[in-house]
């Protein structure tokens, strides 16, 4: 406040009667020192200002999620380059992207058309994204991690 005025010890009594006169709160700012020091203030007005840039805080902070985009070996050309679209969306969010190749039945057998349609998405989409995490089977998918560049 532009109106401040620093004293030195006061007596507790003094102080909260120089409060009351202006209307404020006598509020303890650091109760560990030697005496404690107190701050004449608008309490309510404080807690509502540190609120609110907590709150501005919290709005700046951005929130990494990591979004899935889920392919098959079926896949076809252009669905393949749709699936990439939306992953550049997600990169260019800076979120991460989470590449899944599903096999059904007898597709286990053919890991390698998997890793292939997952080489064919990173080539698409490669100006934008790093691999995180190489392609890499687990039971029944294949997963690959992309994070933005």
């Amino acid at each position: 406040m532009d109106g401040e005025e620093k004293v030195g010890v006061v007596p507790t009594e003094e102080a909260i009667k120089r409060a009351r006169e202006k209307g404020l709160d006598l509020v303890e700012v650091s109760p560990m020192s030697d005496p404690p020091v107190c701050k004449v203030m608008d309490y309510k007005n404080h807690l509502y200002n540190e609120k609110k840039k907590e709150k501005k805080q919290k709005r700046a902070q951005k929130k990494i999620e990591t979004k899935t985009i889920r392919l098959s070996i079926r896949t076809d050309v252009h669905d393949l380059e749709v699936k990439a679209k939306q992953a550049r969306k997600f990169l260019e969010g800076r979120n991460i992207v989470k590449v899944v190749v599903l096999f059904k039945g007898r597709e286990m057998a053919h890991a390698d058309l998997g890793f292939g349609k997952m080489k064919n998405f990173y080539e698409m989409i490669q100006d934008i994204a790093i691999i995180e995490q190489e392609a890499k089977r687990q039971g029944y998918q294949m997963t690959m991690i992309l994070n933005p560049k």
